[in-house]
């Protein structure tokens, strides 16, 4: 049996290209995991993964992991940045084995074919280079930048759920084509093990990404249930029901309670799909992140944005609102704050309170202030049934236009702020874990200089 090492490049303090918060390391890591349950789940191999979580490892350690396996073929997956669009791939500028010239033909060709016409994807070209992966690897080796982080059109599709599957699955029978790898027999029953069904596929990736830390691989599978489609996270496939259950078991003893078993040809699941933690995320509840690290984040995008961060950390905490996650809301109103939509600038409406077109631009407020405590106080309007907290007078034009109590989680907003809206919620939550993931980054690198300090006084 072949043994291939899959590298997903960068991870941890090291992000990699970054772009409007968005991270190369994440989108590595999602496609190298798709690329190795499709490769055990359809062909005879053993995959050996230099991560499968966002961890900092050397190229170094990477390259001695794929000698010390005496594997068959190693394939570092990374995106792009700085001044370009598309794909290509990279193998070593140096002397190289006949078949690892006919590898990077193949897989390359491959996924052109599956994504060039579709996506509009530009072919950058089969290249070589010296780098250190590709150099100091003893077995054939190839690198591929699958698009551009930085380019807007490259990013929304990276973006995009169904591109990284079909590319994904692309590279992954790039592979077994390449390295003609046996096709796996199906048993005549297949008992597959699903650790969560989800409405929303951005509930599903983030499943599949919290398994990944677990060291436990997963991939979406979809499946159409009473004309729904729901996105199901499959952890596992096995010819015998009893190590299906073993499955289940570890899934539930890493607090994933949800997991059922299905074979080939069921269609329902055995119980409706519980409610998501982004479906049961409160609009109530306490403040995380602190005031400079909202304003950090926002200006990795906007440098010119203005410092809100004291303002929403103030009355978030005064009403009782989450206020990290409101300013994520703002940011999502008025695209990182340069107002690219109907609302003006001047008119301090940071939650476009109002705001309905062009011809109806909302509502303005005196100062920045007055802008966050009318925004905080229209979300407490939606999220509670209590009176003003009595040391704030009403500010908010429409605060009594609002059911109140019609809105306690930020989903539920969700055709009430926005219409239609339908994703209106899980957009919020998404900016605020990017947040979170900044503000994470940003202290693990504290952390590292601080030990650098320390090291040095040794």
């Amino acid at each position: 049996m072949k043994k291939i090492v899959i590298d997903p490049g960068h991870g941890g303090s090291d992000s990699g290209a970054s772009y409007q918060g968005y991270y190369e390391k994440n989108f590595n890591l999602t496609i190298a995991l798709k690329v190795q349950s499709h490769l055990q789940e359809n062909y005879e191999v053993d995959i050996v993964m230099t991560r499968s979580r966002d961890i900092n490892l050397s190229l170094n350690a990477r390259t001695q992991l794929a000698n010390n396996e005496d594997a068959d073929f190693f394939l570092s997956i990374h995106n792009n940045a700085a001044g370009g669009q598309g794909f290509e791939s990279y193998i070593y500028n140096g002397t190289v084995s006949a078949p690892t010239r006919t590898y990077q033909t193949v897989i390359h060709d491959k996924i052109m074919s599956a994504v060039r016409t579709k996506y509009n994807i530009r072919d950058r070209g089969k290249k070589r280079a010296n780098f250190h992966v590709l150099r100091e690897t003893r077995m054939p080796a190839l690198l591929l930048e699958v698009l551009f982080v930085d380019h807007p059109n490259d990013l929304a599709k990276l973006r995009n759920p169904a591109f990284i599957e079909e590319v994904s699955v692309a590279i992954a029978q790039g592979v077994a084509d390449a390295l003609k790898l046996p096709v796996k027999s199906t048993p005549d029953v297949l008992y597959r093990v699903i650790a969560g069904s989800f409405k929303n596929r951005d509930n599903a990736e983030q499943r599949v990404q919290d398994l990944a830390r677990q060291n436990i691989d997963a991939f979406i599978r979809t499946a159409s249930i009473s004309g729904e489609t729901f996105y199901r996270v499959q952890a596992g496939a096995f010819s015998e029901k009893s190590r299906a259950e073993e499955q289940v078991k570890r899934l539930n003893n890493v607090g994933i309670q949800d997991a059922f078993i299905i074979t080939d040809g069921e269609s329902e699941d055995p119980t409706p799909p519980p409610p998501t933690p982004e479906e049961q995320f409160s609009i109530e509840g306490d403040t995380h992140l602190l005031a400079h690290q909202l304003d950090d984040f926002v200006k990795t995008v906007n440098p010119q944005a203005p410092r809100l961060g004291s303002h929403y950390v103030k009355f978030g905490n005064a009403y009782g609102i989450r206020a990290d996650v409101a300013y994520a809301q703002a940011i999502h109103e008025t695209d990182y704050f340069r107002f690219t939509g109907v609302v003006d600038k001047k008119q301090n409406n940071y939650a476009g309170i109002g705001a309905t077109g062009p011809d109806n631009p909302g509502h303005s407020f005196d100062t920045p202030k007055d802008g966050v405590h009318a925004h905080i106080q229209h979300l407490f309007a939606y999220a509670f049934t209590d009176n003003i907290p009595e040391q704030f007078s009403k500010i908010d034009p429409r605060f009594d236009l609002v059911t109140r109590g019609s809105a306690v989680t930020w989903t539920q907003l969700n055709g009430k702020w926005a219409v239609p809206g339908t994703t209106y919620g899980q957009s919020i939550i998404s900016i605020f874990k990017r947040n979170v993931n900044h503000a994470i980054d940003q202290l693990n690198k504290q952390r590292e200089e601080l030990n650098d300090i320390l090291d040095e006084l040794e």
